[in-house]
């Protein structure tokens, strides 16, 4: 395990900084001006939100997963193999939606999701290894938040409808369950793929076998202008996305209909000076 940390850190990355008069002797880290203002944008009011995510969860997690144990039958064993893999699939994709569509569109200045949710965004590009300075909650609310719906659906539906039609709807509810676990795990799994230092084990084995997130195979979206390789829960569709133009394309339609630049208010924050 020393060894392999002692590797990441020399491997160790930094944005690059803008360069001639627009860097203007700012350091590209905690120390950038954009950095410093964005992260005193983390309000009371959004920590609440953080806390109550984390606890609506991990509940109706632990919940559903008591049920899930208890319909559990031999023969759905092929069922929860491709309810895992096909989790992780959708997970991953929509870790690279959500990350495109906050990276490259919005702005900070936006009402209530501005401040709540692009805010993060635009500080991870100028201060990457903020995101290993923020606790578990602060990691993880947001991510929460996402899967408190769907999770809430199935522990009603657990509730309400019939043994047998539970037993139908197992092979769905496996999928959607493994959706939510791999989902509301993305932004840690994204953290630890910026941590080179004190990571578990089981970790970096997971990172090596290219089951979770590789801190190398992420380092490829932070170089600028930062427009590829946006899925952050595996990575396993970066390669295919890339290939495919899919990210360029969808930015050249959504240009072509809106006149919007993509990722300026992203290079706006990366060149604030003061």
């Amino acid at each position: 395990m020393a060894s392999t940390e002692q590797s990441g850190s020399s491997e160790n990355f930094h944005t690059p900084a803008p360069s001639g008069s627009e860097q203007s002797g700012a350091r590209w880290g905690p120390q950038h001006a954009g950095a410093r203002e964005l992260a005193e944008l983390y309000s009371p009011g959004k920590r609440c939100q953080e806390w109550i995510s984390v606890l609506l969860c991990f509940t109706l997690m632990a919940f559903n997963f008591c049920y899930l144990v208890t319909y559990f039958h031999l023969g759905h064993s092929w069922y929860i193999l491709l309810g895992i893999v096909a989790g992780i699939l959708t997970a991953d994709f929509a870790s690279g939606l959500v990350h495109w569509g906050a990276d490259t569109w919005g702005s900070v200045d936006l009402p209530i999701v501005g401040k709540a949710f692009i805010r993060p965004f635009r500080e991870h590009h100028i201060d990457p290894t903020a995101i290993t300075r923020h606790d578990f909650i602060e990691t993880n609310g947001d991510n929460c938040m996402l899967t408190i719906v769907p999770l809430a659906n199935m522990a009603a539906n657990f509730l309400m409808l019939s043994p047998a039609e539970i037993y139908r709807n197992y092979p769905w509810n496996c999928y959607v369950f493994a959706l939510a676990i791999f989902v509301t795990l993305t932004n840690q799994i994204h953290k630890w793929s910026h941590t080179y230092f004190g990571l578990p084990r089981w970790v970096v084995l997971l990172q090596d076998c290219h089951i979770i997130l590789p801190r190398k195979h992420h380092r490829v979206h932070h170089v600028a202008p930062r427009e590829t390789y946006f899925c952050i829960t595996t990575g396993w569709l970066n390669y295919p996305l890339e290939k495919l133009g899919f990210w360029r394309n969808l930015e050249d339609l959504i240009q072509s209909l809106t006149g919007e630049k993509p990722r300026s208010d992203d290079l706006r924050w990366a060149h604030k000076t003061k």
